[in-house]
Parts: structure tokens; C-alpha cells; sequence
């Protein structure tokens, strides 16, 4: 696969994620599970040491989905500006083509 396929590939995975991100399902999904997660966390028994750390992990497992969502956008910005540089470059080389009479 060539490096302009992987940021293809890149750019559209950024795409999906930002979708993902700015749908209100998905969203409501998110907060609603950290809200329990954190309320439950808040009523645990105070012997319940394993309980507290599993929800505290649950939380911060929604935490890394959201920002491993961020990282795909952030990424695929990046290899979109390499795509347009690409782009912009080929054009500059067809146009060198065309005045100097080579194509």
C-alpha cells in the first residue's frame, strides 16, 4: 500500500470518528454511562475496595474511547493537509509540464 493510500485511509477514518463524536446517540450513550459509573462509584461500601476500582476504571475506559476518537481526527487532519500538499504538488508539475511543452 502506498503512503498516499494510508492517508487516504487516515482522512477517512477521521471522518468516521468525527461522525461518531457529533452523533447525539453516541454521546448520550457516553455521558449516561459515566454518570452511573460515577454514581455507583460515590455509593460504594467502604469495604468495597475491588467495586470503587472497577468503576473508576469504567469511567476512564470512556475517557480513552473519547479521546482515542480525538487522536483518529487529529491524524486525519494531518493526512489530509499531506493529501492536499500531494495534490497541490502534482498540479504544479502538470502546469511546469504544459509551459515547457513536455506533455
Amino acid at each position: 500500500m502506498t503512503d498516499e493510500h494510508k492517508l487516504i485511509r487516515e482522512a477517512e477514518a477521521a471522518s468516521q470518528a468525527k461522525s461518531l463524536l457529533e452523533n447525539e446517540m453516541l454521546r448520550e450513550a457516553f455521558d449516561t454511562l459515566e454518570r452511573q459509573y460515577i454514581e455507583r462509584w460515590r455509593v460504594t461500601h467502604i469495604d468495597d475496595e475491588k467495586g470503587r476500582e472497577k468503576l473508576f476504571l469504567a469511567v476512564n475506559v470512556i475517557a480513552k474511547v473519547k479521546q482515542h476518537f480525538l487522536t483518529v481526527i487529529a491524524n486525519g487532519a494531518l493526512a489530509q493537509q499531506a493529501l492536499n500538499e500531494l495534490a497541490a504538488q502534482a498540479e504544479r508539475e502538470a502546469t511546469r509540464k504544459k509551459r515547457f511543452g513536455i506533455i
